[in-house]
């Protein structure tokens, strides 16, 4: 799964979570209660999972972007060494 696919799908359970946690709280139901407080949990950690592995792809970018000038560089200073 992408990155985008699990911040979105987390967030989305984030809120139902919520939602289920309200209701049972209007109704009394704890079951429900605790039911909406754990799916919360679970969409908050996908949605961090997510965000991680976004970050890491930037990173990655980021650091093949240096490797690249680098090389570049190099080749520059190579060549003016001729």
């Amino acid at each position: 799964m992408t990155a985008y696919k699990d911040q979105v799908q987390g967030r989305v359970k984030e809120v139902q979570g919520k939602i289920k946690e309200v209701a049972g709280k209007l109704v009394g139901n704890k079951e429900l209660q605790a039911e909406g407080k754990a799916q919360k949990t679970r969409g908050k950690a996908q949605a961090k999972f997510g965000d991680v592995k976004q970050r890491l792809k930037v990173s990655k970018k980021k650091a093949t972007k240096k490797k690249v000038a680098k090389k570049k560089a190099a080749k520059k200073t190579a060549a003016k060494k001729k």
